[in-house]
Parts: structure tokens; C-alpha cells; sequence
């Protein structure tokens, strides 16, 4: 068990008080600390008073819809999201990412992977809060010097590179969609440019990756967007 885990403070906030009671005993044997919430309004207060180090949101709350209580809770805070719904269609999954979720977990899920994504989440918060350093695998960032090692040896990236590649580390194990990217790093007037995206994430996995036909680092999420994993 990461010693970080421990001190971690999940909010669930859930309609369902058997996917609540499931999801707390689940969390607090994984040692993290939990609190939870069947509304909206309990959610948004819950985040205001607790602090936590992540939130797990459904999205078909009984006062408000999940995307709201999101687009709220961004007016003040960056903690990471996590969605957790029944709703699986690639219009809401990119609107809930675009409002400002980390990630989109669908129901029913398996809670390995559940535990795996929250795990992501909190080493990407704590990399952004302590560290001018990134590293994932055999890759290194000096985000102060501004180099890029792999395996050691120093890699070479064009000015779109290191922008793209910086946009990943920046919201490491985050789910990014497309039009996010494009306008990050090219521009409003590039949002439905996808080509540019497939291009240079290509030329980054072939610079980066061991083996560039099967990523580890820059991971697609089919239809929505890109992933850096770790």
C-alpha cells in the first residue's frame, strides 16, 4: 500500500445509498478516509468543508445534474473528479470532461480499476503540488531546465512537441479530449483539427515510447481524447 493512500480523503457523492455503502467500505479498506453525499447541494458543501483529495461523482443527482454540481465546484477548485455513471455515451463523457472531470468511469465498473484510477489522481495532484520533475517509466522531464530524458539520454522535441508534451504532464492521468488539446496548444481556431493531434501524438510516442505500436505513456480513449498513463 502507497503510504500516500493512507492519508487520502475520497467525497463520494452518490444517489444510491447501496452504491455509497459500497463504495465506502471499499475506500476505507483501501485505508483512505471517506465522506459522502446523495446530493448536489450535500456534495458541493461536503467539498467546501472537507477538503478532499478527490471526488467521486455520480451524475444523475436527485437535486441538481452531476455536471452542474462539476462547473460549480470548478468556480473555486481544482481537485481532481472522478465520474462515476450509467450514462456512457460519448456526447456526455465529452461534456463532463470538458466542464472540468479528470476522469469517466462508467457502470457497472470493476473496482480494481476504480482504485487503480484514484490512484492516478493522487499522484498527479501531489506531482503537481512538490514536484519540478516528471518521470513515468524510463521518461524524465526537467520542467524547470526544460529537458526531456529517456532511458537516461537526452531527447529532442520541437517547440509543438514539448508543448504537447508538457499539456499531458501537466494534467497527468487526466482523460483530455480532443478539442481541449487543440486549443491548449494550437488555438481556438484549431478545434477541429484532429489530424494535427494524431500527428504529433505519433511523433511523441515514437520519441518516447519503447514501443510506440503498443503505448504505455500516451494512451488513446477511443472517440474522446488522450491519457498520459504512468
Amino acid at each position: 500500500m502507497d503510504k500516500s493512500s493512507t492519508q487520502a480523503h475520497i467525497l463520494v457523492a452518490d444517489d444510491e445509498i447501496q452504491m455509497r455503502r459500497l463504495l465506502q467500505r471499499t475506500l476505507e479498506d483501501s485505508e483512505y478516509k471517506v465522506s459522502t453525499a446523495e446530493t448536489g447541494d450535500q456534495a458541493l458543501v461536503r467539498a467546501s468543508m472537507d477538503r478532499p483529495d478527490v471526488v467521486i461523482l455520480d451524475l444523475g443527482l436527485p437535486d441538481m445534474d452531476g455536471v452542474e454540481v462539476l462547473k460549480r465546484l470548478r468556480e473555486w477548485s481544482s481537485v481532481p473528479v472522478l465520474i462515476l455513471s450509467v450514462r456512457n455515451s460519448e456526447e456526455t463523457i465529452v461534456q463532463s470532461l470538458d466542464a472540468g472531470a479528470d476522469d469517466y468511469l462508467t457502470k457497472p465498473f470493476r473496482m480494481g480499476e476504480l482504485l487503480a484510477r484514484i490512484r492516478i489522481l493522487l499522484r498527479r495532484r501531489t506531482s503537481a503540488q512538490n514536484g519540478t520533475t516528471f518521470s513515468a517509466g524510463n521518461l524524465m522531464v526537467d520542467l524547470t531546465a526544460r529537458t526531456v530524458k529517456k532511458n537516461g539520454a537526452p531527447v529532442k522535441l520541437t517547440p509543438i512537441e514539448y508543448s504537447l508534451l508538457i499539456i499531458f504532464i501537466k494534467n497527468s492521468g487526466r482523460v483530455l479530449t480532443h478539442n481541449y488539446i487543440l486549443k491548449e496548444v494550437w488555438g481556438p481556431s484549431y478545434e477541429d483539427e484532429t489530424q494535427y493531434l494524431r500527428v504529433f501524438v505519433a511523433q511523441l510516442r515514437k520519441k518516447l515510447e519503447d514501443d510506440p505500436a503498443h503505448p504505455k505513456l500516451f494512451l488513446t480513449e477511443s472517440g474522446v481524447g488522450y491519457r498520459l498513463g504512468q
